[in-house]
């Protein structure tokens, strides 16, 4: 398994659930993921919002996609590491241009400061299925580092 089957499953099932910590208190709570590509996994989120606090004050965070398979069984693949938070205006337009709706919300321009866009740029990632259920320290891990941001991201845009 190889970061590219990771980044095609992210893509592929763009719904996940995304933890985070206040405190001692772990959140959880539905996410949309923007894109992944080789420079890690995009979101965006409201600067106005607990789980933008949350990730500014830890920036560890994980994230569990979920494929549905046959007879209610299927594929999982979490991601864990650290985010960090990215102030570019040309992928804020490209996302705005991609996600319309936020227009709507009130963040409906790139440099409005209640846009916030992160990534996961480095982090360790595994599959796990009903086969691997009682196997857990076996599971085969990806670890990955993104390269440094530049403004030409490949996946977007």
């Amino acid at each position: 398994m190889g970061f590219q089957e990771c980044i095609d499953f992210a893509n592929a099932n763009q719904s996940c659930w995304l933890a985070t910590t206040d405190g001692d208190q772990p959140h959880v709570r539905g996410f949309m993921m923007w894109f992944a590509d080789e420079s890690g996994f995009y979101f965006h989120t409201g600067a106005s919002k607990s789980v933008y606090r949350q990730l500014k004050a830890n920036p560890k965070i994980e994230v569990c996609y979920f494929a549905s398979g046959t007879q209610g069984v299927g594929r999982m693949m979490r991601v864990m590491g650290e985010i960090e938070f990215i102030d570019d205006m040309p992928l804020k337009t490209a996302l705005l241009a991609d996600r319309p709706f936020l227009k709507e919300i009130g963040t409906g321009m790139p440099n409005d400061p209640l846009l916030a866009v992160f990534r996961i740029a480095r982090g360790e990632i595994h599959f796990w299925t009903m086969e691997d259920n009682m196997h857990e320290s076996e599971i085969e891990r990806v670890r990955f580092e993104a390269p440094q941001l530049t403004t030409d991201i490949p996946g977007c845009c």
